[in-house]
């Protein structure tokens, strides 16, 4: 199924536009990572890397393309490290997202391939997804990566592992894990083992209640499991990131060692402090509840609803300020669904409203993401050797947040400039 899906997506595409020619990027300023900068700042790219930075002095390569981006202020390309990305939604349908029928592989896959120039489009050049049914993720990201596909660098989890729940079908064979869902602890490692047998870069475990207008947040795997969970993953050499609504889950997940913690409310300041002393990062995701509550007509949830997701959303929020001032590291996740693609760069709005400086929530969106994916070598910085990941937008981002949320003119993903609202 993986190497059909891949077959068909690089049938269906065009290819990235060329990266080869070295380009010389000219902006009124670079922020090179978490707050410094480089006034007249000047990129040198060569293929899909940075080869240099510098000031308005540097010689040009012979040769070179010169892309005068003078009117702009340079910052790497942004990472929002909690996607759905395979999750689409034809507005026009008249359908409720949640019950649309069900999509062919060929649909699927054009819907997330739209998602993912929507993420360019506001400056996402990287995403984490974190579930997706069929291993359609997995195919988009070799398509991206291998097929020429335009669209985000991925980092994907297959399927999220759930506890299987009855009432089963008739039939089920409760002996067996198939897609994510486990039905005993000793079938954890299993469930890990066919994430990463599919191609799966991290694992995502979905540890209590909650997704929608359900905030409920009940714990749906004990710590103990949780801990099989992260410990298959690391025997893998993978990291994982568990889900969890409601505090408890969270606690466990904190004491199991995961790697990222998301969505999580009302952590108390031992966990908080436990998870900076960890360096377990803090994924608190609070636009999305934004999203469900401002479009709720389309999901037809009622008023009632509405208000219990705006009330999870203020207590996301103190939870976020705590986490902040106790020096729990954040990661901007969006959890981005449907057509709330395009949207995901507003939860770094939510994080200066908490207590972040613009230059911190920067930082979320760009070193934080890379440590958390792995990539801190490679990603989140405009520097020698990193990927020529980099965004130009109209303003000073370290002024005012909403220049990297809302005025984005140029996109550069690996070399190639994707995104052109220049001209």
């Amino acid at each position: 199924m993986r190497q059909f899906l891949t077959s068909l997506l690089a049938l269906a595409c065009a290819a990235m536009p060329a990266a080869a020619q070295t380009k010389v990027l000219r902006f009124h300023e670079v922020i090179t990572e978490d707050g410094r900068t480089i006034p007249q700042g000047v990129v040198v790219v060569d293929g899909d890397r940075i080869a240099r930075v510098a000031g308005p002095e540097i010689a040009y390569p012979s040769g070179a393309q010169v892309i005068d981006l003078t009117p702009y202020t340079a910052i790497p390309g942004l990472i929002d490290v909690h996607t759905h990305i395979t999750y689409s939604w034809d507005s026009t349908s008249g359908t409720d997202p949640w019950r649309q029928p069900r999509k062919t592989p060929a649909q699927t896959l054009a819907g997330a391939r739209a998602n993912g120039l929507q993420m360019l489009a506001i400056g996402v050049t990287t995403g984490r997804d974190l579930g997706a049914s069929g291993y359609y993720d997995i195919a988009l990201r070799d398509s991206i990566n291998e097929a020429g596909w335009i669209g985000p660098r991925l980092f994907v989890a297959g399927y999220g592992l759930q506890r299987a729940r009855p009432p089963y079908r008739p039939g089920t064979d409760t002996t067996k894990t198939m897609r994510g869902r486990v039905f005993n602890i000793s079938q954890i490692p299993e469930a890990v083992k066919q994430q990463v047998d599919a191609g799966a870069d991290y694992i995502k475990l979905y540890g209590s209640t909650g997704t929608g207008a359900d905030v409920t947040g009940t714990e749906t795997f004990t710590y103990e499991e949780m801990k099989a969970a992260v410990d298959a993953a690391k025997s893998f050499n993978k990291r994982i990131a568990i889900h969890s609504y409601g505090p408890q889950g969270g606690r466990d997940a904190v004491r199991a060692g995961v790697t990222t913690l998301e969505h999580t409310i009302d952590l108390d300041d031992a966990t908080l402090h436990d998870m900076a002393a960890r360096g377990i990062f803090y994924v608190p995701t609070i636009d999305h509840n934004r999203y469900y509550a401002e479009y709720r007509a389309i999901f037809h949830y009622t008023e009632a609803q509405a208000a219990g997701l705006d009330s999870f959303r203020l207590r996301n929020m103190e939870t976020a300020r705590r986490a902040i001032a106790a020096g729990v590291k954040l990661g901007m996740g969006s959890d981005a669904v449907f057509n709330m693609f395009g949207q995901n760069t507003r939860e770094l709005g939510w994080f200066v409203k908490v207590g972040m400086t613009p230059a911190q929530a920067l930082a979320a969106a760009t070193v934080n993401g890379a440590e958390i994916l792995g990539m801190s070598d490679r990603l989140g910085r405009i520097a020698p050797g990193y990927y020529a990941d980099i965004v130009a937008v109209d303003g000073d981002p370290l002024q005012d947040i909403n220049v990297a949320i809302d005025k984005v003119r140029w996109v550069m993903k690996g070399g190639a400039v994707v995104v052109d609202k220049t001209k």
